[in-house]
């Protein structure tokens, strides 16, 4: 399992951040033994002009710790493989930023309230509320100012997605490459679900769209400098 993790966040780094969004602003029990409060000291990685501080370093690897619990990881390098997928994210995440902020793109007060209220994390019956909030920010040692710049930052890489992901088509030789495939012969199709030429469609776009993701952000690794310090991990 953890070798497919660091093969999927190397290869299909956006699968691996669908699967952790889930996480990503989850707050769980037990921050204590974490060691926050305590002086972090420098930044732990820099993207060019951004820093990954410790805080955010730690919050980030808690939760892909908590996360590899439930999903019954082996213990054998656990840390040390959690801990660099950790800090990559973080680092792609803050390239993202940057794209963004070249394509001059923005994050309103409205978007990033509107996002916010979504996260089920804090909400109660339902809805969002503002003491359920500020309690587990607080526990969690976040003011809502530190907590909103740090969402703030991850929306505005994901507007830069977004506006990947909208450029990219099929062209007319792989929708026939896609309609020769839907000649073929295939199982029966699952009751309820999309069609298999659907199917084929929506797949072959995804894998388009991924390998622009990834080429996109490695061009943007290439020209911004990106320092790692390991034994701060």
């Amino acid at each position: 399992m953890i070798k497919l993790l660091l093969e999927g966040n190397y290869r299909y780094p956006w699968l691996l951040k669908g699967a952790m969004a889930a996480i990503a602003v989850t707050f769980v029990v037990g921050m204590g033994w974490w060691g926050y409060g305590e002086a972090q000291g420098d930044a732990v990685a820099t993207v060019g002009s951004l820093k990954v501080s410790r805080d955010e370093f730690t919050r980030r690897y808690k939760n892909i710790y908590e996360f590899s619990k439930k999903q019954k990881l082996p213990d054998s390098f656990k840390d040390e493989v959690l801990k660099e997928i950790a800090v990559e994210q973080i680092v792609e995440e803050k390239l993202w930023r940057l794209a963004a902020e070249e394509m001059n793109l923005t994050v309103t007060p409205a978007d990033l309230r509107d996002a916010i209220v979504k996260i089920k994390d804090f909400q109660t019956n339902g809805q969002f509320d503002p003491e359920l909030y500020k309690r587990l920010l607080a526990f969690n040692r976040l003011t809502p100012a530190q907590f909103e710049a740090e969402y703030s930052s991850r929306l505005l890489g994901d507007k830069a997605m977004t506006v990947i992901l909208d450029a990219v088509a099929l062209t007319p030789s792989e929708l026939a490459e896609a309609k020769a495939l839907m000649g073929r012969p295939s199982p029966l199709e699952p009751a309820g679900g999309p069609s298999t030429n659907d199917r084929i469609l929506q797949d072959m776009l995804f894998q388009k769209q991924q390998r622009a993701l990834t080429a996109f952000k490695d061009a943007m690794r290439a020209k911004v400098q990106v320092t790692i310090r390991k034994e701060m991990l």
